[in-house]
């Protein structure tokens, strides 16, 4: 974990990578909640059976599964002091190279790419790469954007 004192510290950073984090299961059970909560039951995801046969060879998560997980990947790997608040701002491009399957683990390293001046705070875009522990290409590309937002903790 990389603890930067400001906002400043933060963009004098630009260029650099943090991480890789720690290594984070996807179990069935994570999964199947994910499929639930978003109506998304195919089968190459909830049917173990089934998707023993099919073309991953047992069943994997939902992209949009790995790309939710990007919140605790990325705040595993730094944090900067003096923010009140960050929000999620949106995303530029993400890709999924490669499927996770369940049982798996993944962890993520992020490059500070830009941080500018928005009313009140800054704008920062990430380029976060996420990783399996089964190797191979990454499971998640993705160049994240946030507001961080300077003051006290509340």
């Amino acid at each position: 974990m990389r603890t930067f004192a400001s906002i400043d510290d933060l963009a004098a950073a630009v260029g650099e990578t943090v991480g890789p984090g720690p290594w984070q299961r996807v179990d069935q059970q994570r999964v199947d909640l994910f499929a639930d909560a978003t109506d998304d039951h195919q089968w190459i995801h909830v049917d173990p059976e089934r998707a023993a046969a099919g073309p991953f060879g047992g069943t994997v998560a939902h992209g949009y599964l790995t790309l939710s997980l990007l919140p605790a990947l990325v705040g595993a790997l730094y944090r900067v002091e003096g923010v009140r608040m960050g929000v999620n701002y949106g995303l530029n491009r993400v890709r999924f190279p490669a499927p996770v399957r369940v049982g798996s683990a993944v962890r993520a390293s992020a490059t500070v790419a830009e941080v500018s001046p928005v009313d009140g705070g800054v704008q920062v875009v990430t380029q976060v790469t996420v990783e399996s522990d089964a190797g191979g290409k990454p499971v998640c590309v993705a160049e994240t954007v946030s507001r961080l937002y300077p003051g006290p903790a509340r």
